[in-house]
């Protein structure tokens, strides 16, 4: 390490921090690639920079030919390894907007994944979520008869007819109407509610008269609505310019970063993050603006930062206008984000510890009872049949302590018997073997829910492949409720103590991988014709089977039958086989 630390360039470009086994489990970029990699070797770090250098035993670097090469060249391998200290961007969310279509007869839609490479003459958000981007389009809808249609029908629709359509499909509607209508829903979606409540007042006033007062109601909600969640709060800017304004906050080895989209002259929505510090403060700022509009947020003409920020890096990297305001109200907007980040820090600080303390703190016991060297990603398997029928298995993944849904799998298995250990087989062949194959990520522990014979076959198999991976198994009591950790060789019953974070890790785990495993084995019940089912009743045959399906059709009307019903067709003791079965099913 000390001699490839000195051959390290003073230039710019990505270093990749690699763990004992080969696994990259940082990736960072550098101005100066040989002060900034050796800075984690040179001085004292705490919490999750001492816990990255702990497990650093190598590295590579790429030298690049800017800082701005070495910002995407970052980016796209963070894309490629997926490393497990990189989290500034991990499970960010992406926000909706509303579209006005530009087209001859125009329709409203809620757009959230932005095409980047579509052009938007009409596009307004973000918005807070989903929910209020489409209460807003419904609004819109139901005071304007706007195309709702995607193909046009050959007769006026429903939406016709109940005035919320002017039936373009049929009639030809004057492209001054249109126009106006267009007018109307571009200023309220910039901003200028006026013209709608004013329209809705007098509806609602007018139903009122005629005492249609549920009516009447209605409306009302509808400005509520309007007065609650789409009057934002004004800022004193001389200017219409679309701006996003960006402060932060660190305490105790984390950051917080408060975003402000301001459109039209309002606070429209804001954003924020909380995450652990790894790099510098000025690294983890800097990248957190410029991978922010990764996913669905579309830049705006103009966005504001503090002193904190490389604003040469943002500016050419962005390719938009990047301040950093020194005075005015700008300077008082970047305040008071930076205020909402220390507010939403400090009332978050104790949860997001005792989160850490269930998921992270309880990870490490396990890897310590476990006597492993290191423990991020657990890979756990269910199965589940019905009588030896749909026989189905299920993987989910946990890294470090937190379910990594993007990694569950799904099993269907060619066993179509009750054959616990032979799926079990199957399963573990089939995932590991597959592991080998493509070079996927290995886990470090594989946990299987059942007794030392599911995990005494789980280990040949692995044994069998040359992969170095412990396997332990979860026990349940006779409540069917975690009971013991089953591990080592030979196997042990380790008791965990139920009051534990580690014991909560552990039932969460074990619940997780059995309701993923038996909602997908309902699924490929549901496929299932009533046909299939009936064949697996015993004294069911080719005739009898006829006559049910003839006559009652699907599974679920067989099932309100009483056993006097169904001895009209087939014999006591079958019937009570049927039933039996479908008790299950």
């Amino acid at each position: 390490m000390k001699n490839k630390l000195s051959l390290l360039p003073n230039l710019p470009g990505c270093y990749l921090m690699k763990n004992k086994q080969g696994i990259i489990i940082y990736v960072g970029k550098a101005k100066n690639l040989k002060r900034r990699v050796n800075s984690y070797f040179n001085r004292t770090h705490t919490g999750k920079t001492a816990k990255l250098v702990s497990e650093i035993v190598d590295f590579e670097y790429i030298v690049v030919n800017s800082e701005v090469e070495s910002l995407i060249l970052e980016n796209n391998l963070i894309k490629k390894y997926d490393p497990k200290y990189n989290i500034l961007l991990r499970d960010d969310k992406s926000y909706p907007y509303i579209e006005l279509t530009d087209e001859d007869v125009p329709s409203l839609k809620v757009v959230r994944n932005i095409n980047r490479k579509k052009h938007y003459k009409h596009l307004y958000g973000p918005y807070p979520n989903v929910y209020a981007a489409r209460k807003t389009v419904n609004l819109l809808n139901r005071m304007y008869p706007l195309r709702k249609c995607t193909t046009y029908e050959k007769k006026p629709c429903l939406y016709y007819h109940i005035g919320q359509c002017l039936g373009y499909c049929t009639y030809k509607i004057d492209s001054k109407v249109i126009n106006d209508m267009k007018e109307d829903i571009i200023k309220f979606l910039k901003g200028d509610h006026t013209l709608i409540t004013k329209k809705i007042t007098d509806e609602m006033n007018e139903e009122a008269s005629k005492m249609h007062y549920e009516k009447a109601k209605e409306l009302k909600e509808l400005l509520d609505y309007i007065s609650i969640t789409l009057s934002h709060q004004q800022v004193e800017l001389k200017d219409n310019t679309n701006r996003d304004i960006f402060g932060y906050y660190i305490n105790s080895g984390y950051m917080c970063i408060q975003v402000f989209f301001i459109r039209n002259a309002k606070i429209i929505e804001r954003h924020y993050k909380i995450f652990p510090l790894i790099d510098s403060d000025e690294e983890v700022f800097t990248n957190y603006v410029a991978h922010f509009y990764d996913k669905g947020v579309l830049k705006p003409k103009e966005i504001l930062v503090p002193d904190i920020a490389n604003q040469q890096l943002l500016s050419d990297y962005l390719n938009i206008t990047v301040k950093i305001p020194q005075k005015g109200e700008k300077k008082h907007l970047i305040e008071m984000a930076s205020e909402n980040a220390k507010i939403l820090l400090d009332e978050k600080f104790e949860l997001i510890k005792r989160d850490e303390e269930k998921t992270v703190g309880a990870n490490e016991d396990l890897r310590k009872i476990l006597k492993l060297d290191h423990l991020y990603r657990i890979e756990l398997f269910d199965n589940a049949h019905l009588f030896g029928t749909y026989n189905v298995s299920g993987m989910v993944v946990f890294k470090d302590g937190s379910p990594s849904k993007n990694d569950y799998r799904k099993f269907k298995i060619s066993i179509d018997k009750n054959d616990d250990y032979g799926t079990m087989k199957e399963v573990i062949y089939r995932r590991y073997f597959r592991v080998l194959k493509d070079n996927l990520e290995r886990p470090d522990l594989v946990i299987v829910d059942g007794g030392i014979g599911q995990i005494n076959v789980a280990r040949e198999v692995i044994d069998s492949l040359g992969l170095d991976i412990q396997v332990v198994g979860l026990k349940k009591d006779d409540h069917h409720a975690t009971s013991k950790l089953l591990a080592f060789d030979p196997i042990e019953e380790i008791d965990i103590d139920r009051k534990s974070n580690l014991f909560y890790l552990l039932e969460r785990m074990q619940d997780e991988v059995h309701n993923f495993t038996i909602n997908y084995h309902k699924q490929i019940r549901s496929k299932g014709s009533l046909e299939s089912v009936l064949d697996n009743v015993s004294g069911i045959g080719s005739k009898r089977k006829q006559e049910l399906i003839k006559k009652y059709k699907t599974i679920n009307k067989i099932k309100l039958l009483s056993i006097d019903e169904l001895e009209k067709i087939i014999p006591h003791q079958v019937a009570l086989n049927l039933i039996e079965f479908l008790k299950n099913y």
